[in-house]
């Protein structure tokens, strides 16, 4: 009984692992963004975390290892786990360099417990910063500053 049991539970397992591993090729096109500003609203609503008006930010979260996604044209956004030629999973030099650009991306997504992961095998296009809402936010979004009467 013992042995039936271990052999269902590595059968079991096998069945999960291979659903989790695969992936599919996909092209991808958005804006490459500061997760956690975007999920956490601390910066103000998801236009104000894009483009130019959050570029700064997004490079101190990725450098400081807050993973970046990417912000699809319909929406969706996708945790990006590692961008081609990129040392480190969660900010190195090429998601730097990245940063508020928009990009397609050719990789492989992954999708588990609602969340969508993608590994960038190649930026095909890189259009740099395209979202340039300055105009409508400023260098820093006026609701970003305390109040200091507050």
């Amino acid at each position: 009984m013992r042995i039936i049991a271990m052999s269902l539970c590595l059968l079991v397992s096998g069945t999960f692992g291979a659903q989790a591993s695969e992936g599919e090729r996909v092209q991808i096109k958005g804006e490459i963004i500061d997760t956690w500003c975007y999920y956490s609203g601390v910066m103000g609503g998801p236009d104000a975390v894009t483009g130019s008006a959050h570029h700064t930010c997004a490079l101190w979260c990725s450098a400081g290892g807050i993973p970046v996604g990417l912000l699809a044209e319909d929406g969706t956004v996708y945790m990006v786990l590692k961008i081609k030629g990129d040392a480190n999973s969660a900010g190195g030099d090429t998601q730097l360099n990245l940063a508020s650009h928009e990009i397609t991306a050719d990789g492989i997504l992954y999708k588990r417990d609602g969340l969508n992961y993608l590994v960038v095998e190649k930026v095909v296009t890189d259009h740099g910063i395209t979202n340039l809402n300055h105009e409508d936010y400023g260098p820093i979004p006026g609701f970003a500053i305390p109040d200091p009467t507050k």
